[in-house]
């Protein structure tokens, strides 16, 4: 299956880590509109990349958020 690019939103987060128990980690895998998800903790702005056809950046913004992470698109 061919992802279209216009369904990745690429942020700049501070994530360090997510354990495999951690409830952000939780609340990605389980939502209904996240098809995919990755954090690349080796980058220095620990980039969370998300696949959605449906959220819009402001909403996994305020996801991140919620966890008490900051989270920023990068356009």
């Amino acid at each position: 299956m061919k992802t279209n690019l216009n369904t990745i939103h690429i942020f700049k987060t501070n994530i360090l880590q997510v354990d495999p128990a951690c409830p952000l980690r939780e609340a990605l895998n389980n939502h209904e509109d996240i098809k995919q998800w990755s954090i690349d903790c080796e980058d220095i702005d620990c980039v969370l990349r998300v696949v959605s056809e449906t959220m819009k950046p402001n909403e996994i913004i305020a996801l991140i958020n919620q966890f008490g992470y900051e989270c920023q698109e990068l356009l």
